[in-house]
């Protein structure tokens, strides 16, 4: 069972014309009456919607946009135009193209609704698809803010201008994406074949939704039951008792591992195939032993590598925690070691050498020539040596969209915010502690001490998996944090000692317009065909 929904898939996307999506759009096309006659062909045309789900952009992933990485190419949208904010609705990153998926599960929807299939089939993938579809529309949410909330099949043929919708508001959109999770959880099994949606998926979008909601961008007035409602969902994912910490961080991202006891959901890749996950290729380390391995399209930064603690559990700002400076890397945080690969560590065999002056192709890059690192640093985070090549496609790693731990620390937060410390938020953040062998958090701590030792335990833990930049916007942290450089370590040897100096990265300087830049644009190209889109603030 393993793989039967992958192999599904792919034969989906074989037989639909050379591995392309099937094309449901513009029009309805799915006129053969044995696509619905039976599970398996209606199957296909689900599962298909399931490889539609966004994985991670191997050549940019959203992480860049954040203080936590930066691309090591240079001309990427992150860095080139996301980072200083000279973005316009015709050329900004979007997730409008989120409608051709959403499209597809209207389609199903109806089509499934409509058939003669047995019921209990049909309730169990019509609940699919609504997640799916709640989803989709949770990206589009996050980063638009209100979009059209489209529930129905359009054809432009037949129903003419009529297709093109004014946007729903954020608070309604807002709304349908969590009746919807509401309504289908309990339709979808706690337990399912690999890969499909769960309940405990649904509760987890659900609370992810919510916590944005009550995050300050659209609780300005800190409602706290926005908070309390956040929590309540969470902790439903937690009694469901199915979940658990996978206990090897550094394997949890493999595909060995995939589909743990840790993974909520998952976007599902099979290697040597063109669902293949091509992200060691291109986010790992650039040069071994003067070969190229990697791309580097993701550069951890100085920023997030402060974040990691000391081996006993002290943030390196605190004067108690024995952090040198000039010696940064010694006796770190285990989660220090199995994410980052820094001046000094092994990677594939070869001793990695960022200094400068010595000849190195790792040398940092501080001219941003796009030659090696921009920070100093590579990530190690879930690449696995056995496809750290560049051209490798053989991976079958899934990229993991839900996962245990951040259902803990999302529960803590929402718990902390909604009624302030007790022991279920102790209780939760230690667990993910525990894992990376670091004590418990220090007990007493106020609402506030607590919030920064959530945060910083959130960061850690989930960096590099695209998290941080939802994070900035829902608590409005991103106008501080986005308005000034991302930095870089320079490593001279003076006197055959090296020296370690924290310097702005090359092109890593940030802004971010409060006024305007906590949504992305709707695209000018959606804005040209619908004119009852109007344009978020300030674009």
């Amino acid at each position: 069972m393993k793989h039967q929904l992958l192999s599904i898939i792919f034969i989906a996307l074989t037989f639909c014309s050379c591995g392309k999506f099937l094309d449901v759009s513009p029009k309805d096309q799915v006129e053969d009456g044995t696509l619905w006659q039976s599970t398996a062909n209606a199957d296909l045309f689900l599962n298909d919607v399931y490889a539609s789900v966004p994985s991670i952009d191997f050549g940019d992933p959203w992480e860049n946009y954040s203080d936590n990485s930066m691309n090591g190419q240079a001309g990427r949208v992150s860095t080139n135009i996301y980072g200083p904010s000279i973005y316009t609705p015709s050329n900004a990153p979007s997730k409008w193209g989120l409608y051709t998926s959403i499209r597809k599960t209207n389609l199903f929807i109806a089509k499934a609704t409509a058939s003669a299939l047995p019921e209990a089939w049909k309730k169990s993938r019509i609940a699919e698809a609504r997640f799916l579809r709640a989803y989709f529309y949770s990206i589009l949410w996050t980063y638009h803010g209100g979009v059209p909330v489209i529930k129905e099949v359009l054809n432009l043929k037949e129903q003419g201008d009529e297709i093109f919708r004014p946007r729903n508001t954020a608070a309604e959109t807002f709304d349908f994406i969590v009746s919807e999770l509401e309504a289908i959880a309990p339709d979808l099994g706690i337990t399912a074949e690999t890969g499909r949606a769960t309940r405990g998926a649904a509760l987890t979008l659900k609370g992810s939704c919510e916590l944005f909601y009550a995050g300050a961008l659209y609780n300005p007035a800190n409602d706290k039951t926005r908070w309390e409602q956040a929590a309540v969902t969470f902790k439903k994912v937690i009694d469901l008792n199915t979940y658990k910490l996978f206990p090897d961080y550094n394997t949890l991202f493999f595909e060995e591992n995939n589909n743990n006891v840790e993974v909520i959901f998952s976007r599902q890749h099979l290697g040597g195939t063109d669902l293949a996950n091509l992200r060691d290729g291109n986010i790992g380390p650039r040069f071994v032993a003067g070969a190229l391995t990697g791309y580097g399209h993701v550069d951890p930064t100085q920023d997030i590598v402060d974040e990691y603690a000391m081996a006993n559990g002290l943030p390196i700002t605190d004067p108690a925690s024995g952090y040198n400076p000039q010696k940064p890397y010694e006796n770190r945080e285990k989660r220090f070691y199995q994410s980052i690969v820094y001046d000094g560590s092994t990677w594939l065999g070869d001793v990695m050498i960022m200094k400068q002056g010595v000849g190195s192709l790792n040398a940092t890059d501080l001219n941003n020539s796009s030659i090696s690192t921009r920070t100093g640093y590579y990530i190690r985070k879930g690449i696995n040596p056995k496809y750290a090549s560049a051209r490798s496609n053989l991976n079958s790693a899934n990229w993991i969209i839900f996962r245990y731990a951040e259902v803990l620390l999302s529960y803590a937060e929402a718990r902390n915010e909604a009624t302030g410390p007790d022991q279920s938020v102790y209780d939760a953040v230690n667990a993910v502690r525990k894992r990376s062998e670091l004590p418990e958090l220090t007990p007493g701590m106020n609402q506030s001490q607590l919030r920064t030792a959530i945060y910083r335990e959130r960061r850690v833990e989930l960096a590099f998996e695209d998290k941080r930049l939802p994070d900035l916007l829902r608590l409005k942290l991103a106008e501080v944090i986005l308005n000034k450089p991302v930095h870089a370590i320079k490593i001279e040897l003076v006197n055959n000692v090296p020296v370690y100096t924290i310097v702005p990265a090359g092109g890593g300087m940030r802004k971010f317009y409060p006024d305007k830049n906590y949504f992305l644009p709707i695209p000018q190209s959606a804005m040209d065909k619908n004119s009852k889109l109007v344009q978020n603030p300030n674009y």
